[in-house]
């Protein structure tokens, strides 16, 4: 059933080079589109890879930030850096000057390494982070590693515990802080895959789509090298095309997040639906009122886990629970090296049943944030990680979800999770995305506002409001209403509330009935939804 934790490499560089010598034919990455790589083939061009970076300066310790899409470089260029004992700081493609400048100016990077569309944005950000000595194009490094034939020349043997990565989350609230993460905090990540559920090996083919520069892409790599399984990389997440290319692919395994089961599902049925190789689905945050459908829909089972970029994966559903727990929301049982409680406002651990704060320790967590001892100290303390998410624990241990501390509304001495009311909205057959949130209100404090994005026909907000109103208590039923030809998200695609104040367009005011500027008065609401 696995290999042994024991067993696992350490770093990510001794990954490389123990998948090559199990594996060394078999296939280790597909791009899809693009090329296709065995692991003899990853460790020769990681090898050629971390010898160019050398010749260019780069040595152990080096902060090196990386501005790459889902392209053989990026990973290649991670695991050169690992080889090196340098540290990788992948850099969103997305990011313009000011958010590239702080992430470059916060981690003190001495060298970037970028693809071509990137080099103009960089050489203009330079001038905001004084410490990068060079900008090298991927290019050079790709045509340089690839006159490399073999052998493993001498290089720097990393300690487990020295950092790999410095991990920007891309968060929903504030600006984005650098996760410090070790090598061992990779191999246990991957290596928890491959020792326990789902017990990926070596027959298995996994299939990633989000941005390589975020965290889950990474981990699928050193899973893939850890238990010598195919990954194949698409170059983002396409809903209308993602099942087909698991079918083509003959994908054993993928993990996706966020948006993307409710994208999934809102995809017109196909006749071929159940026709592929998926033994199953990890997935985080799966729509509790939506799980049975997907399971349904493609014949396959979805396991709930849950993980974040500061502590890695910490809690899943396995398949000796499976079936009791679809629909429920849980998180599943704490994986082997972790543990889980629930707090209360005091940090006193309650009582099972009872609401709190999730927090988790034990294993290899987060070194820190970089730079940043004060905000570590909000989160890490006493060995313990405090998530800022509220849950509950059954009798068994297990831990169910229940919203974000910050994402609870207080309405009229109610309160509200945003996280309930979206559950709802997104059983709607004409809703493809939503979020809730509150916004001021001089008399109740806050009001529940939902933005929301339809299908191919419109849906009026009272026919929404009245859904609602069937289903949830009158007080969490959202009093405004913003439609939205789409949502901003995150990498991982959640969606970034921060940003919905960026969304232009009249606001839906239930108490009159018609469309109005944004701006309402706080006066006694008379519909139906308020009661």
């Amino acid at each position: 059933m696995g290999t042994e934790p024991a067993s696992l490499p350490g770093t990510l560089a001794e990954a490389v080079t123990v998948a090559a010598s199990r594996w060394p034919e078999r296939t280790a990455w597909i791009f899809d589109p693009g090329g296709s790589f065995t692991f003899s083939d990853v460790e020769r061009l990681a090898y050629g890879y971390a010898l160019a970076l050398r010749g260019r300066g780069v040595q152990p310790g080096d902060r090196v930030a990386v501005m790459l899409g889902n392209e053989p470089a990026f990973p290649l260029t991670w695991l050169a850096l690992s080889l090196i004992g340098a540290v990788m700081v992948p850099l969103n493609p997305r990011y313009q000057s000011a958010d590239a400048g702080h992430v470059l100016s916060a981690c003190g990077a001495s060298s970037i390494v970028a693809g071509p569309r990137f080099l103009p944005l960089l050489e203009r950000v330079a001038a905001q982070a004084p410490e990068v000595s060079q900008i090298v194009p991927a290019e050079e490094i790709a045509a340089a590693a690839d006159q490399v034939t073999g052998g493993r020349p001498g290089l720097a043997r990393p300690d487990p515990a020295g950092t790999a990565n410095i991990q920007f989350t891309s968060g929903t609230t504030g600006r984005p802080k650098g996760c410090v993460l070790s090598h061992r905090y990779w191999t246990q990540l991957g290596g928890s895959l491959v020792a326990g559920f789902p017990y990926l090996d070596a027959g298995d083919i996994m299939l990633t789509a989000q941005p390589f520069h975020y965290i889950d892409p990474q981990w699928n790599v050193a899973a893939g090298l850890l238990a010598g399984a195919t990954l194949v990389i698409l170059d983002g997440f396409h809903p209308s095309s993602f099942w087909a290319k698991v079918r083509e692919h003959r994908v054993t395994y993928f993990y996706c997040l966020g948006a993307m089961p409710a994208l999934l599902l809102r995809m017109p049925p196909d006749p071929a639906d159940r026709e592929h190789s998926v033994r199953l689905v990890q997935c985080s945050a799966i729509p509790p009122a939506l799980h049975a459908t997907l399971e349904e829909r493609w014949g396959v089972p979805w396991f709930e886990t849950f993980g974040m970029t500061e502590t890695g994966a910490d809690l899943k559903v396995t398949g000796a629970d499976h079936d009791e727990l679809v629909g429920t929301g849980c998180l599943g049982l704490p994986v082997s090296y972790r543990q889980a409680r629930i707090i209360d406002a005091h940090g006193q651990p309650v009582a099972a049943g009872e609401r709190g704060e999730i927090i988790l320790a034990g294993g290899v967590m987060m070194d820190g944030y970089y730079g940043d001892q004060e905000a570590t100290a909000r989160v890490l303390h006493d060995g313990w990680f405090h998530t800022g998410d509220l849950g509950w624990m059954d009798t068994a241990g297990r831990v169910y979800y229940t919203g974000r501390l910050k994402d609870m509304i207080r309405r009229s001495g109610e309160n509200v999770a945003a996280g309930e009311v979206e559950e709802v909205l997104l059983t709607h057959p004409a809703i493809r995305l939503v979020a809730v949130t509150g916004v001021p209100d001089e008399l109740r404090g806050e009001e529940v506002k939902a933005y929301y994005v339809a299908g191919p026909q419109a849906v009026p907000p009272a026919e929404l409001a009245a859904y609602c109103t069937e289903r949830l208590a009158s007080f969490k039923v959202p009093r405004f209403w913003q439609p939205a030809a789409d949502l901003p998200r995150t990498d991982s695609e959640r969606v970034a509330k921060q940003r919905l104040g960026e969304l232009a367009g009249p606001v839906f005011d239930l108490r009159t009935g018609a469309w109005n500027s944004g701006a309402w008065n706080s006066g006694a609401w008379n519909s139906a939804a308020d009661g």
